[in-house]
């Protein structure tokens, strides 16, 4: 019942953000693909030997935002589609999540060895967000399903958002802002969002 529970809330955010996108920016919604399945998720879990937390997992099973793998840039450390949610960064799908993790995971558990305290990266972050070198993005804590940032060289900040369903309410607000024209440097044009 818990499992259920903690994922409704990010199922009905995550389906504001997709009624948005479908409304004000139809084009980029059009290219987003289908769900992931449970078979995928289980997995990319034990081949990352990490259990997903249950927001990140019905996140997934509403959109797996990989590209397809023919679309997919080898020279770059993650591919996602570009433009949404910001300029710089885009929504990751499990095989980009899975990518990411890998390269940022530690044998100790965290990174730097010397500072357990106050890490750069532990291995329960599951990345969900990125820029396409993998310096910047947001995780989901396994542990308690609290979303934070990291910025390689700088300290990574947890518990940005107490959930991944309230990080997509910002991004729904994000959306209503850049629609209502009331956004410094995105806009809709063609049914995209357009970065300036």
């Amino acid at each position: 019942m818990q499992r259920e529970l903690c994922g409704m809330g990010v199922v009905e955010s995550w389906s504001r953000v997709m009624d948005l996108l479908r409304e004000h920016a139809p084009a980029d919604h059009a290219e987003l693909p289908g769900p992931a399945t449970d078979e995928m998720l289980a997995a990319a879990e034990e081949r990352m030997g990490v259990r997903l937390h249950p927001d990140l997992r019905a996140w997934l099973l509403r959109n797996n935002l990989d590209l397809p793998e023919e679309d997919a840039d080898d020279d770059v450390m993650c591919s996602g589609f570009a433009g949404f949610p910001d300029e710089g960064r885009f929504f990751l799908g499990i095989r980009a999540m899975e990518g990411l993790y890998a390269n940022r995971r530690r044998s100790e558990g965290f990174d730097p060895p010397d500072g357990p305290d106050h890490p750069f990266w532990r291995n329960e972050w599951i990345p969900f967000q990125s820029d396409q070198d993998g310096w910047t993005g947001k995780f989901v804590d396994v542990r308690d399903g609290r979303v934070g940032s990291w910025f390689v060289g700088e300290s990574t900040i947890t518990g940005e958002y107490a959930s991944l369903a309230h990080y997509f309410d910002s991004v729904a607000k994000l959306l209503t802002r850049i629609a209502a024209g009331d956004h410094p440097v995105c806009e809709v044009a063609e049914g995209r969002l357009v970065w300036s």
